[in-house]
């Protein structure tokens, strides 16, 4: 049986912080390392980059949310 090579992957947050913007929508299609969304923690701007190319499946988060780390901010499906 062939194995399917369609990957799901969630985006978590590699620190707690306030989700000032997301860039993407779902369906969009992105690019292994593009920046997704942008996350504020203790008063600097980090870009959350795509860690594969696909489909955004999933945005689990919404601007003004506040994330801990490890919260999953997105689904993204190769």
């Amino acid at each position: 049986m062939a194995k399917d090579k369609c990957v799901e992957r969630a985006v978590e947050s590699a620190m707690p912080g306030i989700i000032i913007k997301i860039k993407v929508k779902v369906g969009e299609k992105v690019k292994e390392g593009n920046v997704i969304a942008i996350l504020e923690s203790m008063k600097m701007e980090n870009d959350i980059k795509s860690p594969i190319s696909g489909k955004v499946k999933r945005i689990c988060v919404n601007e003004d949310d506040t994330v801990s780390q490890g919260d999953i901010l997105m689904i993204i499906k190769s």
